[in-house]
Order: structure tokens, then sequence, then C-alpha cells
């Protein structure tokens, strides 16, 4: 291969992970929500015509490396050495995409682009939901995500979620590529520009059509964002103090934010008269968040409810992060993070979901990680909770896009579940949506202080709720029969023309 050839080969490359990263932009805090429906489309067209399968896996694991690094550069001065294996899994995950676009798009025929607007996706969404495990770090940086902010597109979270969401955008992305390959006849492009407007019709008509949901009481919700504070007696003195200012107000809860308690209150009296004496002050529960010792030696987080007469209810975080809460393989990962931010000894996992009551209202509380999750908001509002509130914590990642990439996040699942959420953060940013996806508060990382939000209750199941994860099993089904079906495509032809169809071409190298 000539010096020039291989200079145009890493050109192309490096357009791929720049291309990967403006897709980042996509999401909060830039929030260029457009690029969800557009950025894919270069990267698109540049794995389509790849040349050979071994490129369009070059210039798909560069795009992912750019996308991963810009979205979550947030995460990378905590992990040190981890830093590697994390480019190295952020390079793999778009690869499957890659392959299979360079299959589909490089001779575009009309069928094939119809093939590829079903396909594509549902590799996509299926490498999506494979990501969101929670060992492998949570459903962060989805593509459907980036539409939080677009009313009547986020109305397709209630029918499958964030999934359908991801789905309907790489399905225009793909649509419109189509439209740009060239090699493409006027068939190929019509199919790839004619889906890509039923596709834009069924996102935004369904949310113009869908009825608003029946709004059945409100309660009112009481936020206590203190910010940074150091020292454990410190911050807890602050919270009590910001919630004096809650009294007369006329809420139902004050609720403080993870790890506002940083020793439990079953093993100091005088922290539970305190908690107990500032609910009765207040006229209303308060839910703090324990991060400490429990009586039994382990350290959990705990979602702990007060009235005037003490301890009301708990819940147990179940969901940890990995690294940060606890150390996956410790004997031998321990060692080599030495140095890291990695949690030095791991927090025990509480095991069931809990409703905490307030009056006539049931709360069901999740813990900072665990509001990334859609199955833990779906299992709530199936044990019939009126709203869901998370305590949260980001602290380590002060003024970086990490605070308003939760926060924000916090829209689609109010959709999902047909219910209002409330955010509430140490530090970070706090926020509360309908289950519209409409904005209640938002108290961003520079302010400190108390917020009140009016939130509406709902009674209604979303589609979503009651179904499942449809869409990603769907489309893991789509995928599985593809890859079927190209074995045996493979297994029939003959040895000359499975040659050929692997063989790598000249064009677009």
């Amino acid at each position: 291969m000539s010096v020039g050839v291989r200079g145009r080969r890493w050109a192309v490359r490096g357009l791929a992970l720049l291309f990967g990263c403006l897709l980042a932009l996509a999401f909060p805090a830039v929030d260029a929500w457009w690029l969800g429906w557009v950025g894919l489309v270069p990267l698109v067209l540049l794995f389509g015509r790849a040349g050979s399968y071994g490129e369009a896996a070059w210039r798909s694991s560069l795009a992912a490396l750019g996308f991963f690094l810009t979205l979550f550069q947030w995460l990378l001065p905590h992990v040190g050495i981890l830093a590697l294996v994390v480019g190295v899994v952020a390079g793999v995950l778009w690869v499957p995409f890659g392959l299979a676009t360079h299959r589909l798009l490089r001779e575009p025929s009309a069928a094939r682009v119809a093939l590829a607007v079903v396909v594509l996706p549902s590799v996509w969404v299926s490498v999506e939901a494979l990501r969101s495990w929670e060992g492998l770090g949570g459903a962060w940086g989805l593509l459907g995500l980036t539409q939080w902010q677009v009313r009547p597109v986020l109305a397709v979270a209630a029918l499958g979620g964030v999934w359908l969401l991801s789905f309907v955008l790489v399905a225009v992305n793909v649509g419109l590529a189509a439209v740009f390959l060239p090699g493409a006849g006027r068939a190929a492009r019509l199919i790839g520009g004619g889906l890509v407007v039923v596709l834009a019709a069924f996102a935004f008509g369904y949310g113009l059509l869908r009825p608003e949901p029946v709004v059945t009481g409100n309660v009112r919700v009481v936020g206590v964002q203190p910010g940074v504070v150091y020292g454990g007696d410190a911050r807890f003195a602050a919270h009590l103090e910001l919630t004096r200012r809650a009294a007369g107000l006329g809420q139902n809860v004050v609720v403080w934010g993870e790890s506002s308690v940083p020793f439990d209150p079953a093993r100091r009296p005088d922290v539970a008269a305190r908690l107990a004496q500032a609910a009765a002050t207040v006229g209303s529960d308060v839910l703090v968040n324990v991060d400490a010792r429990a009586t039994d030696g382990r350290i959990m987080k705990t979602t702990q409810q007060y009235g005037p007469g003490g301890l009301a209810g708990m819940y147990e975080k179940r969901r940890l992060v990995p690294f940060g809460e606890y150390v996956p393989l410790r004997l031998l990962l321990g060692k080599v993070l030495q140095g890291t931010e990695i949690a030095k000894e791991d927090r025990a996992p509480g095991r069931d979901p809990a409703i905490l009551r307030v009056g006539g209202v049931r709360i069901g509380p999740l813990i900072s990680y665990e509001s990334i999750f859609p199955d833990m908001r779906r299992e709530l509002v199936r044990l019939h909770a009126d709203i869901t509130v998370v305590q949260s914590s980001l602290t380590s990642f002060d003024g970086t896009w990490a605070q308003p990439q939760q926060a924000s996040a916090e829209a689609v699942r109010a959709v999902e579940s047909g219910r209002s959420a409330v955010l509430v953060v140490l530090n970070g940013t706090s926020a509360a949506f309908d289950a519209q996806g409409r904005r209640l508060a938002w108290m961003p990382p520079d302010s400190h202080g108390i917020f009140v939000v009016d939130v509406p209750l709902y009674q209604e199941i979303t589609p979503y709720v009651r179904w499942g994860d449809w869409v990603p099993v769907t489309a893991s089904a789509i995928t599985a029969i593809a890859i079927a079906l190209l074995l045996a495509h493979t297994a029939r032809a003959r040895p000359g023309e499975g040659a050929a169809t692997v063989r790598p071409r000249r064009r677009g190298s």
C-alpha cells in the first residue's frame, strides 16, 4: 500500500473519530438535540462505503471512541488506568453497527435500504441494551435521551421507553444517509427519503395525538440542595438549617440528597432525635439519605423517612456503582487500581424495592445511580407508586456534563413511567418533571438552598410500563434473524462467490 493511500485511509478514519465526537454534543450540557436526528448520517455513509469489513470496523471503532470519550470526559480523571479499558470497550461497542452498515449499504439497492432501516436500528438498540447492564456502567448516553426537551417526540418514550426513541432516531439517520449514498439508485433514494417522512410523522404525530394523562391530585415537595459541604457534621447541620426554611410552606415532604447523613441514626440516637424534631418543626416528613456503617457492620446507602415520631420507612440501595461503590474482583483489581478513586470498601446492596407513604401519597424512592435504569422506575409504578423521588450527589463531578445529563434523563423516565419524577441532589442539578416531560423545577449546581415544587399525580399505566422492554427484545430478535440469514446465505454460496462477498473492495478505501 502506498504512503498516499495509507494517508487517505487514516484521514477518513480521523473523520469518523471527529463525527463520533460531534454526535456527543447532542447530549447535555451542549444540548444540540437535532444532532440526534442527523448526526449519524455521515457515519453511516463512512461505514457503508468503507471498502472492506476490516475498514468498516476501524471506522466504527474510532467513531465510538470519539463519541464515548467526549460524552464521558468527566469520568476519565477519576478512573486512572481504567481509562485504557474504557477506551478499548468503547471502541468495540459500535463495531457490530459498522459491520452491519457495510454489509447492507455497500451496494444500496431499494431492498437493501428498506432492510437497513429496520436492521441497523435493531443492531444499535441491541448494543445499547447490552451496554446498559449495571455491571458495565448503566444506561448512560443512550441516543434517545437527547430528545428530553423535544415535545411531542418525547411522548414516544411512553410507548416503548427510551429504546423506541433510539430506534426511531437511528432509522431516520439511516434513511437520510440512503438519500446521499453514492451508487444508490432513484428507487433506493426514494425508499430512504420516504421512510424518513413516515418515521418523523409517527414520532411527532404520536405525541400530538396522544391525550394528556388525567391529573388526579398533587403533592408539594421541598428539595434541599446545600452544595458542597465538607465534614459530616457540617453537612448534616447545613441540611437541618435549610430544612427549617420549609416551615409554613405547606409541603407534604422535604427531601435531602444522597449521603446527606454520613452516620447511621440507629447508632446515633441524637441524630435520630434531631431528624424527628426537624419533621415536627416543618410539619411534614423528611426523606434523608444515610451513607454509613449499619449496626450489622455493613456500609449501606439508605433512604430513611422521618416523621415527628421518628423513623417511618426505609429503602436500601440495590444497584451499586461499579468501582465507585464496589470493586468487581477486588482481590485482583484492588491492587492494580491503587491510587485511583475506586471504593476503598464495598458497600452492601439492598434486596427489595420499597414504597414510602406520605399521607395518602405513595413515593417510589431510588438512589443516584439507580435513576438511569428504566426498569427500576417501571417496577415502582407496578407497585403503585404515585411519584418517584431520586436522591443523588455528584460532588465528584462538580461542574461537569454529568450533572445535566443525570437531571435531563429524569424527563424521559417520567414519560416512560407515566409518573412525575423528582430528583434532589446534594450538589449537582436538582430537577422535577411531570408525566408529559414538562419541567417543573430546575436547580443548577451554582444554586444552593431549597426549592418548592407542586408535583401532579397520575394513575395512567403507559404502554411501556404494561409491556416492558418489548423494543430491545424485538430488536435483539431482528438482529439474531439477520445474523442467521447472513450465515445461511454464506453457507449456500459457492466458494468463489463467498470469497467475492468478503474480498476487500478498493472503492472508498
